[in-house]
């Protein structure tokens, strides 16, 4: 994988599509391909015709997974997919999703976004019971949890989500239905769309313009979505909690194009952008963005502070998954793989480099280089939320506390360190009034309040990732 590691990594993306009539492995493919940005290293789609399930899932783009010929023999109007990226559990095809048994009563397939926090303690209670597991996925711990409860499938579901602690948006498919299942948080996104005669779910609604679905509503937190033949249905599964969405979803991880909470993405970073700008001044030439996730924030910065935008780096939209081992010579070259400078643009010129965040550090430092190297005669850094101190436990891959580079460094320490003019972050204060907000969202990678109240996700917390990691080695 070609990467400059400075980038928080979203789990994945989930769909789910009852389409009567309609070709809906199709549809579940075309509704992957716009979620492919939320995970490159597996994809997966499964299927039920007349009881019987299709399976086709494997390691790498949804483009490259699935062609005429397999997308062929998935037939059925119910289907589940899956777009990965893993955090619980290695990157290998063993792990890739939907989960798909067979029990008792017909196919069950589950696909997952998100991070159960208790997974290593659910996990140890299903070998103790005799359960064998073949992955180290946590999804795979749901899949036995609901085919070892009683009841229907919407009781199964909500014992589930009376066991499971942290993130989860589920597509589930059985028989006969499709569901749709959100956190008590409402961690992660889920939405519903409508389409002909049946409906559609995914992780975002960018989903629904390509297969000219329209939006109907979110899975609210808590909610559990049954479509069948008789249409939509909701129930309330688990008492939702103190809400909290993840504030990276707006800030980096969904589309610009998807909304959330009746808001255009690309339009709350602009606003974020423009109250970076009101926050953190600085008397310069040129706004430039770190393409493409810095550029809607550096649009509202320039709109605020009157500053010319242009572009100072062109990215390499090329670069994503490869297998072959780059020399150490190569390796040191990551970023200049990536991105590209217009010298034209910057000889001589005071430069803002606007970014949507900072994690490792590993990237800004070679940009603010690049564009010195290329002529610029300042670059001042200015950062679109704030600095990211805490790891996520939720789904996001943030890197640990110790590889957070604000953590163990101040504001001035990192701007040497970059070596940047000047650095700023936007406040939570500033980040709340850009989202339009005062509450519902998870700021915990920047201050370290987790949502959870018991004192045992403490310890969860410290365990799950590197007990898999022991036990699996992937």
């Amino acid at each position: 994988m070609v990467s400059t590691g400075d980038d928080p990594h979203e789990e994945c993306g989930v769909v789910g599509v009852r389409a009567p009539g309609q070709d809906a492995a199709r549809l579940a493919f075309f509704a992957l391909y716009t979620l492919q940005h939320r995970g490159q290293e597996a994809a997966g789609i499964v299927t039920v015709d007349d009881g019987v399930a299709h399976v086709h899932k494997g390691q790498g783009l949804v483009s490259s997974v699935f062609n005429e010929e397999n997308l062929s023999t998935l037939a059925g109007p119910l289907a589940i997919g899956h777009t990965r990226y893993s955090t619980t559990g290695g990157s290998g095809l063993r792990n890739a999703q939907p989960q798909v048994i067979e029990t008792i009563d017909g196919p069950l397939g589950v696909a997952h976004n998100g991070n159960l926090v208790n997974a290593h303690v659910l996990r140890r209670e299903l070998l103790e019971r005799g359960v064998g597991l073949q992955t180290s996925s946590d999804t795979e711990v749901m899949v036995h949890l609901l085919t070892g409860a009683g009841g229907d499938w919407m009781t199964r579901i909500k014992v589930l989500m009376s066991r499971a602690e942290g993130a989860f948006a589920l597509t589930i498919l059985t028989k006969d239905a499709v569901y749709g299942v959100r956190d008590p948080w409402g961690f992660r996104p889920l939405v519903v769309g409508k389409i002909d005669d049946g409906y559609i779910l995914a992780s975002e609604t960018c989903a629904f313009s390509a297969i000219g679905a329209t939006f109907d509503r979110e899975v609210e937190p808590g909610e559990i979505v049954r479509i069948d033949d008789d249409g939509l249905h909701i129930e309330q599964g688990a008492v939702p909690k103190q809400r909290a969405f993840c504030t990276f979803e707006q800030i980096y991880f969904s589309r610009p194009d998807s909304m959330h909470g009746g808001h255009l993405v690309h339009s709350t970073r602009q606003r974020l952008g423009r109250e970076l700008a009101r926050e953190a001044p600085v008397e310069a030439d040129l706004v430039v963005p770190v393409p493409d996730s810095g550029t809607p924030h550096a649009v509202g910065f320039a709109q605020e502070s009157g500053i010319p935008y242009t572009e100072g780096l062109i990215k390499n939209r090329y670069v994503g998954r490869t297998f072959i081992e780059p020399t150490q010579q190569l390796r040191d070259a990551g970023v200049a793989m990536k991105f590209n400078p217009l010298g034209d643009n910057l000889f001589g010129k005071r430069v803002v480099m606007v970014d949507d965040s900072i994690v490792r550090g590993s990237t800004s430092g070679p940009l603010v280089k690049m564009l010195r190297d290329a002529g610029a005669a300042e670059v001042h850094v200015r950062v679109a939320c704030p600095a990211i101190t805490d790891p996520c436990y939720m789904g996001v891959d943030m890197a640990s506390r110790e590889e957070l580079i604000a953590a163990q460094n101040s504001v001035e320490e990192i701007r040497v360190h970059i070596g940047a003019d000047s650095l700023a972050f936007l406040s939570i204060d500033a980040l709340m009034r850009g989202l339009e907000a005062d509450e519902g969202y998870c700021n915990a990678c920047f201050t370290g309040d987790y949502p959870f109240e018991s004192e045992r996700f403490v310890q969860l917390q410290l365990k799950t990732k590197e007990q898999f990691a022991q036990v699996w080695g992937d």
